[in-house]
């Protein structure tokens, strides 16, 4: 299918454009906590749905990175921006390499919270089980929600963003996205890039470490900074907010 530009928001004014790629359990307003904080005088920040999320719940697709990739690159280029930096949360952080590469030159900065590598992720059987089931079963999504916050969160708010993925993303692209992210291995085509990386890890997250970031982002690009936010797991986005927007733009505006 051809690329689409994507549904979106737009934040700020400023003069270093940024496009901000949603997680696997999430839609664009997963990103809302910190929009407030975000500087708009220094930033202009694009917030997407990918295919069969949020506002392209109803837009078909294969739902793979490379179509992710090219639908970003659309997007920018119907907003002009022919430059631009790419912030990516966990399934987001390996689309936001794959629009690195499909667009060279383009991309100034990437910031990955919890960021799942070009290698994509390996599972033993019992885990994908749950991580495939949870398409269909409500849930396992609690279940890894919890356990990638260090099983420390009120029930309230792991309900909360199980109710948001169910109803901001069809169990097609769901399901299919998680082959996407987990199973589709690039890094031999990132090995030894130049564009500047920041990792951002959540101290409670067991998934998507500072280790797992160690063994594998570090490994590939020539500059990189890892931050572990200390009262974050893997959703530093809801769970830590403030801090998150301080790390993100302190890194983009060096």
């Amino acid at each position: 299918m051809p690329p689409v530009a994507l549904p979106h928001d737009v934040h700020g004014s400023g003069p270093h454009r940024v496009i901000a790629l949603h997680g696997w359990l999430g839609d664009r307003t997963s990103f809302q906590k910190i929009q407030p904080y975000l500087d708009g005088d220094a930033f202009t920040y694009a917030f997407p749905d990918y295919r069969g999320y949020g506002e392209a719940m109803d837009l078909s697709g294969e739902y793979t990175l490379a179509e992710i990739a090219a639908d970003v690159i659309a997007l920018a280029d119907k907003l002009g921006w022919d430059t631009f930096s790419l912030i990516g949360h966990s399934m987001g952080g390996t689309a936001m390499q794959r629009v690195m590469l499909d667009a060279p030159g383009r991309v100034r900065k990437l910031v990955g919270i919890s960021p799942v590598p070009a290698s994509g992720v390996p599972f033993d059987e019992q885990t994908w089980g749950l991580f495939s089931g949870s398409a269909e079963e409500p849930a396992n999504r609690r279940t890894i929600i919890d356990l990638t916050t260090g099983n420390r969160l009120p029930g309230r708010w792991l309900d909360e963003m199980v109710g948001n993925s169910l109803r901001n993303s069809t169990v097609a692209s769901y399901r299919a996205y998680l082959d996407a992210w987990a199973r589709t291995d690039f890094h031999t085509e990132v090995t030894g890039s130049a564009t500047p990386v920041l990792l951002i890890v959540g101290e409670h997250d067991p998934a998507l470490s500072a280790e797992v970031m160690r063994g594998t982002w570090l490994q590939w690009y020539q500059k990189t900074e890892l931050t572990t936010l200390s009262e974050a797991g893997h959703y530093a986005t809801e769970e830590t907010p403030l801090a998150l927007v301080s790390a993100i733009e302190r890194f983009l505006a060096a």
